[in-house]
Order: C-alpha cells, then structure tokens, then sequence
C-alpha cells in the first residue's frame, strides 16, 4: 500500500488551502497551520504575548465548562478530495502541545462563509476521533472515510500549539460542472485530479510540483533531478483526472538557467488502472525535442493524434529540472 504522504496534500496554501477561523490563536496566529514551509524555531524570540512559535498556538484554557474542553480551528480545503491520512504536526512544541486532538469533515460545496459551514444544516462526520498526541514530533493518522470533503474543524484537547496540518488524499473535481465548461481544460493540474504517480528521481523538487497551480516561485517549486553519470534518462508518469484527447501541450522551465533539460518527448497509453506501470502501452505524442532555459514552451503542430488518453510519460534528458507540465485537452461528454 502506497504511503499516503505520498499524496496529493489537499489543504496545501498554494492549491487555496485555508484556515477559516479559530477560537483562539493569542500566541501564535491561526494562518502559520497550512503554510508550505517546514516550521522553524528561533531561540530566544519573542513578542508582546510571549514566545515566538511558528504554528497555531492557543492560550491556556481556564475554563471550567464541560463544553468548553477543546480549543478548533475551521479549514477550507485548497481542492475537495477524498482523506486518506492527515499528519499533525507538533514540531518544537515541546511543553505547550495538546494532548490530544480530532477531526470532523463535512462537504459544501459553493463558497460558504464560515457561519454557513457552522450552521445547522451542515452534517459533520468525525474522521479522525480523540486521539493522543506526541509533542515535537510528526504525528501521522490514517483516515478511513471514504467520502468526499470540503472543510475540516481540527479540535485540540484541551489547548496548546500545532505546527502545521497535512491533509493527504485524492482530488474529486466537479466533473459535472468542468464539462458543462464545453472548453479546453489542463488534464494533468492537480486541480482537476491529476497526480504523479512515479518518477525515475526527484532529488530536488518533488514530482507533484509539476501539476501544481500557477508559475514556480523558484527552483524549489519545480521538479528536478539530480545530475545523470550514466546512460539514460530521467522520467514521471502522470495519471490523467479524466480520459481526454491532449491537443496542446506546455513545458515549463521557467527558473531553469544552468540545469534545465537538453530535450523532452511525451508518450501517452490508456488504461483501465495502473496497478502495474510497467504493463502500459506507449504511444509517442510528443517526439524528442529541444527545450531552451527560463522559457515555457508550446506545442500543438508536433504532438500526434493519439485519441483518448489517460496516462502521460514525460521523458526528460538526460536530466535537470522543469517547473511546469500542462497537458491541455478535452473530456468526452
């Protein structure tokens, strides 16, 4: 069974991912939860409230009652998506964690405004129930529900601070309402359910970083490998969100100067499942072609008609780094 960090994080800040509301975040802000940064500690910093901590922290609950044992957080997920494993994340909360925390999830769809997600109508379902914590430590929980969500309310018992939240699973779109689009749509984005399934190396940038929203900050943000000594080439395969016919492909090196691929090519296969990657067919769509630094390419002349599709190879060589992989096209209806 694959690991589940190696997922897709749906409540990432860079796919949209955000913290709607907590009821208390004195020490440290609400908003430090779903950063894309692995949390830090910087000895000997403080603020005006006391301790300076890179995650949500809450103040000491004084409270007596009954209904009142927990402090939480509300969480709009960057793309709704079924959970199959979150990590809470304590790091350098060592004296100040929660002993224990829990999650609900609900599903509304739209743009609902955090009184609307509370409100009586919304059904939430516990995915994840009290369970102990360790502090200044990952803490992974494999979730079972196999339903699709929207927002999160993580609860701590009975306060204290949590780095940073993951929320690992698989992308469900709204099919429906892309098709009624009747318009080109990126197969591979994240957003519309592609994932990376494998890659031959990603010493560098993680393999997901190719799908992902919007142009690469930096080089981080891409995928790269390291530097090839020996014969071959480096590869990913990317499992499309839909089966689609690709008419327009764009590879991205933005950021790429010194270390980007000397060429590319594309082979597209169909396939019921991919259980056994290497019992796909290939098919070329794209043939090997140059590629330049810094500059995101276009093709549409060079690919072939394959048809309907549903994975993509993206061959690189010998190696290096892209930031983007879009892999435009249509849906049947």
């Amino acid at each position: 069974m694959m690991d589940f960090t190696e997922l897709i994080d749906l409540a990432a800040e860079n796919l949209g991912g955000t913290v709607l509301y907590a009821n208390d975040d004195f020490f440290a802000p609400k908003e430090n939860l779903l950063k894309r940064s692995a949390p830090i500690f910087i000895e000997g910093k403080y603020t005006d409230l006391g301790k300076w901590m890179d995650g949500w922290e809450s103040r000491r609950r004084r409270s007596p009652r009954l209904d009142e044992k927990f402090d939480w957080c509300l969480i709009r997920l960057g793309v709704p998506g079924i959970i199959h494993g979150v990590v809470v994340d304590t790091s350098y909360f060592r004296g100040n964690y929660p002993s224990h925390c829990s999650l609900e999830a609900c599903a509304v769809d739209g743009h609902p405004n955090v009184e609307q997600v509370m409100g009586a109508a919304t059904r939430w379902v516990e995915i994840l129930p009290q369970t102990p914590l360790e502090g200044d430590a990952q803490n992974p929980f494999t979730v079972t529900y196999a339903q699709r969500v929207t927002h999160l309310r993580l609860k701590i018992y009975p306060d204290g601070g949590v780095a940073r939240l993951r929320v690992y699973g698989v992308v469900v779109p709204d099919w429906a309402a892309l098709r009624r689009r009747r318009s080109e749509l990126d197969l591979a984005a994240v957003e519309h359910g592609g994932t990376v399934l494998a890659a031959s190396d990603m010493f560098f940038g993680h393999r997901h970083n190719l799908i992902m929203p919007g142009r690469a900050q930096d080089m981080s943000d891409g995928w790269e490998t390291k530097r090839r000594r020996g014969a071959g080439h480096d590869w990913c395969i990317v499992k499309l969100g839909a089966t689609g016919t690709i008419k327009r492909v764009e590879v991205d090196t933005w950021h790429f100067k010194g270390n980007y691929p000397e060429s590319c090519s594309i082979e597209v296969s169909r396939a019921e499942d991919d259980t056994n990657l290497d019992a796909l067919f290939w098919e070329e769509l794209l043939p090997n072609t140059r590629l330049q630094a810094h500059t995101s390419h276009i093709f549409t002349d060079e690919l072939s008609d394959c048809g309907a599709v549903t994975h993509a190879r993206f061959n690189i060589y010998p190696d290096g780094g892209v930031s983007r992989l879009r892999l435009y096209g249509r849906i049947p209806e």
